[in-house]
């Protein structure tokens, strides 16, 4: 007689899971969290009044469907895009799990590149995705395209981009994005992750809008929990050709969207004030802590997002240790595939300051 597990799928035994950034312990002591990559502003206010409004209302069913986050959005994209070329959902992670529920089948093949952020695999086992890892290259954390062109089979369906990319925040020239593309079979969708857009200021920087307006079947994932500090809220979005999206529609559940994330999203996408204030603060704490990191001989890799990545001079773990003890959280990146690496989120200038203090403390002599 078989038990109840003959029915489990195979590919769903336990493995290894996504585990988010820890939450700073109950002390006394003040706690930087610099793990996480949230705003280091908090969130936006239009957001936080346009929550505050609906706040009686929490008893009723919020909006069936996503359509005036939508059409928010076409506003914010400067009628660019059209509604029905958004969808949305509860975070960018979400966005990719809707997307990989669409097209995968067991057995079909996903391309990603370690060091990245661990949902793309994670997510992929959960529909029996084969995973192909092909990683960035060495030192300097780029993409490796011939690599990528060399892993294409017949199995093939998603490749997973990001520009630019979490935990190295490396990003993905023009130049070479274009080139790529244009040499990827047109029947394999790219997943185009542009969660920290909003702080890349490399000149040949691009975002995925060039590419979906000519009609190329590129999926471009953004989230409000960076720019808009709504990390608490879990709301996310992507935009990509019509047919796409249609397509992805398809499974969109009803009610999806909670009502206050629903009324934070559109809020946060008017706070333009917040916006700015956001991009300046990230920029301006990024060039202090490059300088600082460069007169304490700290290896890090040039950032286009609102974290570096670091060589420690410690073990990893004995490093974020010795930081906490400091009231400073960092985060270990080695289950993202950087072993020995550490990821530092960019704070306000107070955090910013803290964390220099504490590492001109724990620096070895």
């Amino acid at each position: 007689m078989t038990d109840i597990t003959s029915l489990f799928k195979s590919y769903l035994e336990p493995k290894e899971v996504y585990k988010g950034g820890k939450n700073p312990p109950s002390s006394h002591q003040k706690i930087y969290k610099l793990s996480s990559n949230e705003n280091p502003l908090g969130a936006s206010p239009k957001a936080v009044a346009a929550v505050k409004k609906v706040a009686d209302d929490l008893s009723l069913y919020p909006d069936q469907t996503d359509i005036r986050l939508r059409q928010t959005l076409v506003s914010d994209f400067n009628k660019e895009l059209t509604e029905d070329q958004f969808i949305c959902g509860n975070s960018g992670s979400e966005i990719i799990d809707m997307v990989l529920r669409a097209f995968i089948n067991e057995g079909d093949e996903v391309i990603y590149s370690n060091p990245c952020f661990l949902p793309y695999s994670v997510f992929s086992r959960w529909y029996g995705a084969k995973q192909v890892d092909v990683p960035l290259t060495s030192p300097n954390y780029d993409l490796d395209t011939e690599g990528i062109l060399k892993a294409i089979t017949q199995k093939t369906k998603i490749i997973f981009l990001t520009s630019p990319n979490n935990p190295t925040g490396t990003y993905i020239p023009k130049s070479v994005l274009d080139d790529f593309l244009d040499r990827v079979p047109k029947n394999i969708v790219i997943v185009f992750d542009e969660v920290y857009r909003h702080f890349a200021t490399a000149k040949d920087y691009v975002t995925a809008l060039p590419y979906v307006k000519v009609g190329l079947p590129v999926i471009a994932v953004n989230s409000f929990s960076k720019t808009y500090g709504l990390a608490g809220q879990r709301i996310g979005y992507c935009y990509t050709t019509a047919t796409i999206a249609n397509y992805i529609r398809q499974i969109h559940k009803p009610f999806l969207l909670p009502i206050t994330s629903l009324e934070a999203g559109i809020g946060a996408l008017k706070d333009t004030d917040f916006i700015t204030k956001t991009v300046e603060t990230v920029l301006a704490g990024r060039k202090m802590l490059a300088e600082e990191f460069d007169k304490l001989g700290i290896t890090y890799w040039p950032s286009e997002a609102n974290f570096f990545i670091i060589d420690p001079p410690y073990p990893e773990f004995e490093f974020t240790d010795k930081l906490m003890e400091q009231g400073i959280m960092v985060r270990p990146v080695s289950q993202f595939g950087a072993p020995g690496k550490v990821r530092i989120s960019i704070g306000d200038t107070e955090a910013n300051i803290a964390l220099i203090s504490a590492l001109k403390k724990i620096m070895p002599a």
